[in-house]
């Protein structure tokens, strides 16, 4: 979908961790933030330089227009999409035992926020009002009718055109998916809703695919559901438990007894329905009654007495040998409520233990890549080139990431960005994006040291290579080699 370390470097460590490789096109093909990816050389390369495969799992936005980000703007007409997307069928003639999967996304309520006086579509403020008009009921209620005409006067006739004509022409893409999916090229087809509240312009769309898709009857074939990022992992998972011949089965264990009906405000489910969703997406099915994998999800202000007894239950299914999985959603609710359940985890060892941890980002995302770890890890397993280095590798990267940089580090570059002026992060100026890069790997050089003690103390860190791939303050990139302690 593109180059950041979610979308490119996990399914790939997916494959590690299953000892089965997984194959991405050249990173120069797939853009960087603004620029927008090669999708006639990504074409190019599918049919003249990348291996024969078992499975392709192909996103459909980097296809169509190069990538997430260029998703969300004028650019690609529908026929330049429509036309790249028929690589998708010309490689289902060519190998039709290869199974494929394609996840796209329903474009999300705000384009892609840059600052003021950059060279892109809507820079700041019009990012800021489209986001704001985009979020109103469609249509208007009579409460927001005022707002809806200051915000169309503010955005401007010609970009608020344009917005909406990106949005018709994503529908129109989204509908062609579909029926790819009904005529055999695609295998298994995920729509996610990339940030979205529960109103605004994107549910008309939404429940115009569900009625296209539920009309389409294509059972367990296709589906539309919240998230984004964590969409890519969650194919390539099914497609390594396919390969074992494995239908994992997973159990879910919220932190509270309403834990399933906590509800992210950028998804449009609660996050019952999201892990369910994912689950099945993953090729695994939900079985609480007697599961291959045991899902835990800690969700915000369980309070300590709900939290020790949530510990406790993992840390009696680990001493019973299961398979276990902890996702952290807490620092929606706050950092320090999600650093101190990590720090749990780590000093108890029960994070030395687990198949899998994710934290940060939406309850999509998060439970998305967890549930992925978890099933490349019993995938290798049962097909015996497991690999636990790359294992362990994936989940410490998972901490240094989710916690060490998210909580501690990102907050101090941006602290120490505002105390020079610089208050918009979104896009930093080039001597600024190189000088908070070297402060990010400073700051977080040491954060990951002291983890990894703690986390597997047996390893040591062989070579890290700490970047900020998209000069901004929101995620880091972060690729490191783990080795035995001599």
């Amino acid at each position: 979908m593109d180059d950041r370390s979610v979308t490119l470097h996990l399914p790939i460590m997916l494959g590690e961790i299953a000892g089965r490789p997984v194959v991405a096109p050249p990173r120069t093909l797939l853009g960087n933030d603004l620029e927008p990816g090669d999708p006639d050389g990504i074409i190019a390369w599918l049919n003249a330089s990348a291996p024969r495969a078992q499975a392709y799992v192909l996103s459909s936005d980097m296809l169509a227009y190069g990538g997430l980000v260029p998703s969300r703007v004028p650019g690609p007409t529908a026929a330049d999409a429509y036309a790249r997307l028929g690589e998708i069928d010309a490689l289902k003639k060519r190998y039709g035992a290869a199974w494929i999967g394609v996840f796209g996304t329903i474009m999300r309520l705000a384009p892609t926020g840059v600052p003021a006086g950059t060279p892109y579509f809507a820079a700041y403020p019009a990012w800021s009002y489209l986001q704001q008009y985009a979020n109103l009921h469609d249509p208007p209620e009579p409460s927001e009718e005022a707002d809806a005409a200051r915000l169309r006067e503010s955005i401007g006739e010609p970009v608020l055109t344009a917005y909406l004509q990106t949005r018709a022409r994503n529908y129109g893409v989204d509908r062609l998916l579909i029926d790819r999916t009904r005529s055999g090229s695609i295998d298994r087809l995920v729509l996610g809703q990339d940030d979205a509240k529960p109103f605004g312009l994107h549910v008309p769309e939404v429940q115009a695919l569900q009625q296209y898709l539920a009309a389409s009857d294509l059972g367990t074939r296709a589906s539309i559901e919240p998230g984004a990022d964590e969409l890519g992992m969650a194919l390539v998972a099914h497609a390594l438990a396919r390969d074992a011949r494995w239908s994992p089965r997973v159990g879910v264990h919220y932190s509270t007894p309403a834990g399933a009906a906590y509800q992210d405000p950028l998804e449009f489910a609660p996050i019952g329905v999201t892990i369910d969703q994912l689950v099945a997406l993953c090729g695994a099915v939900r079985d609480d009654a007697s599961p291959d994998i045991e899902l835990y999800v800690h969700v915000p202000a369980s309070g300590p007495a709900l939290d020790d007894a949530f510990l406790g239950a993992i840390r009696a299914d680990l001493d019973a040998g299961r398979s276990v999985a902890v996702v952290d959603l807490s620092f929606e609710g706050s950092y320090d409520e999600q650093k101190a359940f990590a720090g749990a985890l780590l000093s108890s060892g029960l994070a030395s233990r687990l198949d899998a941890y994710a934290s940060w980002n939406t309850d999509a995302n998060t439970s998305g890549t967890a549930l992925a770890e978890t099933i490349a890890a019993g995938a290798g397993r049962r097909m015996h080139s497991y690999d636990a280095l790359a294992h362990r590798t994936f989940t410490f990267l998972r901490f240094i990431d989710d916690v060490d940089f998210h909580d501690d580090v990102r907050p101090a570059l941006n602290d120490w960005l505002a105390a020079q002026g610089v208050t918009d992060h979104t896009l930093l100026a080039p001597a600024v994006a190189t000088a908070t890069a070297q402060r990010n790997r400073a700051l977080l050089w040491y954060e990951a040291q002291a983890t990894l003690a703690q986390l597997y103390p047996q390893l040591h860190v062989a070579a890290m290579s700490i970047t900020m791939p998209w000069d901004r303050t929101f995620e880091t990139d972060i690729d490191v080699r783990l080795a035995p302690n001599p």
